[in-house]
C-alpha cells in the first residue's frame, strides 16, 4: 500500500517551499521559453503552475490511483495548451519535470529521516518508485498533449499562411483581382477556392481577374482545382478572366481537356484591367 496519511501531509505542507525552491534553482540562461521570462506576470503564472502540479502530486499518497489521475487531467491538459509553455522547447520543460521529481525523493529522505525506524526498506522503497512511475506517466501524458497542441496550432498556422497567400484586393466595388504568385499545391488551391468563393461573395464582386503570371508550374490535380473555382465562381454570378497564363500551364489544361470557352483570357495582367475600363488605355 502506497497511500500513507503522514507522508501525504508532509508533502502538502512542502508545496510552496517546493516551487519557491525549484524556480530558484531554475537556469534561466539555458532553460529558454517560459523559464527565462523577466515578465511579473509570466513568473507568477509559472510559480502558480508549478505550485498547483505540487498539491496535485501530494494526492498520490492520499487518493486512489484512478481518481489521482482523473483530477490531475486538468492540469496536464491546461498547461499543455498554455501558450507560453507552448512556446517552450518541450526538452526544457521534460527536464524540469525530472527535476521535480529529484525534489520529491530529496523530500521523501527527509521524512524517512525525521520519521527513522517507523517504517521498513520495504515500504520505503514502494513510495519511491510509485514518486518515480508517477512522475515517467505525467512526463508521457504531458509530451501527448504538447504535441497534440503544437501540432493544431502548427495547422492552424499554415492555414492562415494559405488564406493569406490568396488575397482578393478590391479594384472597384464590383471587380476584384486574385494574383498567385509561387507553387500551388492541392492543400493551397483547396483553401484558395474556399477563400476565393467567400470574399468575392463578401466584397459584392461581379468581375475577378484571375492573375497567373507569377505562378511557374501546377499538377493536374491543381489545374483541375482552378477551374473548378471558376465554374463555381460563375454560379455565384462572378465572371472570371485569367491573365499570365503560361504556356506550360496552359498545355496541360489542354491535355486535361479542360475548356477555355466559356472563359475570358487575357495576356496580360494590364491588358486585362484595361479591357474592363478600370484605367485609361
Amino acid at each position: 500500500m502506497h497511500r500513507n496519511h503522514d507522508l501525504y501531509q508532509f508533502f502538502l505542507e512542502k508545496t510552496w517551499d517546493l516551487t519557491e525552491e525549484w524556480y530558484k534553482n531554475v537556469n534561466k540562461e539555458e532553460s529558454g521559453g517560459i523559464y527565462t521570462s523577466e515578465d511579473p506576470a509570466v513568473i507568477e503564472q509559472v510559480k502558480k503552475q508549478n505550485y498547483e502540479f505540487h498539491k496535485q502530486f501530494s494526492e498520490v499518497f492520499h487518493k486512489e490511483e484512478e481518481a489521482f489521475f482523473n483530477d490531475l487531467e486538468g492540469w496536464i491538459v491546461k498547461v499543455a495548451q498554455d501558450d507560453e509553455h507552448l512556446r517552450t522547447p518541450l526538452e526544457m520543460i521534460l527536464k524540469e519535470f525530472f527535476n521535480t521529481q529529484e525534489q520529491y525523493l530529496n523530500l521523501l529522505e527527509q521524512f524517512v529521516g525525521i520519521n527513522q525506524g517507523h517504517y521498513n526498506e520495504k515500504q520505503i522503497a514502494l513510495w519511491r518508485r510509485m514518486i518515480i512511475r508517477t512522475i515517467g506517466e505525467v512526463v508521457t501524458w504531458f509530451t501527448e498533449e504538447y504535441n497534440k497542441h503544437s501540432q493544431k496550432r502548427l495547422q492552424a498556422q499554415q492555414a492562415l499562411i494559405l488564406e493569406l497567400s490568396s488575397p482578393v484586393i478590391s479594384l472597384t466595388a464590383e471587380i476584384a483581382l486574385l494574383p498567385l504568385v509561387g507553387d500551388i499545391d492541392t492543400a493551397r488551391a483547396k483553401i484558395m477556392l474556399e477563400n476565393t468563393l467567400q470574399q468575392c461573395n463578401k466584397l459584392g464582386v461581379n468581375q475577378l481577374f484571375l492573375d497567373l503570371s507569377g505562378v511557374v508550374m501546377i499538377d493536374t490535380m491543381v489545374a483541375h482545382q482552378l477551374f473548378q473555382l471558376i465554374e463555381a465562381l460563375s454560379l455565384i454570378g462572378v465572371k472570371t478572366t485569367i491573365s499570365g497564363l503560361r504556356p506550360e500551364i496552359a498545355q496541360t489544361a489542354v491535355q486535361l481537356g479542360l475548356s477555355f470557352e466559356h472563359v475570358s483570357i487575357k495576356s496580360t495582367l494590364s491588358s486585362a484591367i484595361k479591357s474592363a475600363n478600370i484605367i485609361a488605355g
